[in-house]
């Protein structure tokens, strides 16, 4: 006996011939309802209308958040030490911005180390080349 399961076919197996809905989606008269979990084409031409607002309120958000970032960036340009935050960015230039103390405390570090061999120096020359020190 072959195993029952809930539904009559596979995910990925191809549909019963009968079982097909037309392309045309139904009686063919506007207005009319559709076959069987089909949509009526006023319900076709509501959904259009929705996604047309939400593709206008996007655009809308979008244009907006580009003249936001314009003012940022106007205003980090005018002194501001702030850090550049658009992802379309590329990454050499945020890391740039965002790693800047590294940039800083390497100059220092370097600083500091002329300081020192300078210092040596100058204490070799002391003891070495003027005596300084020595009974």
């Amino acid at each position: 006996m072959a195993k029952r399961t809930r539904y009559p076919g596979r995910p990925g197996s191809p549909r019963p011939a009968g079982s097909r809905p037309t392309p045309g989606g139904g009686s063919g008269s506007p207005g009319a309802s559709a076959p069987r979990g089909g949509l009526t084409e006023a319900e076709i031409a509501r959904a259009a209308e929705i996604e047309a607002e939400l593709q206008a309120r996007e655009r809308a958000a979008i244009a907006d958040n580009a003249r936001r970032r314009a003012r940022t960036r106007g205003a980090e340009a005018a002194g501001s030490a702030g850090v550049i935050a658009d992802a379309g960015t590329p990454l050499s230039v945020r890391a740039a911005h965002e790693y800047a103390y590294v940039a800083r405390d390497v100059k220092r570090i370097g600083l500091t180390a002329i300081v020192m061999f300078a210092i040596l120096g100058g204490l070799w020359v002391l003891v070495n080349i003027g005596g300084v020190g020595l009974p």
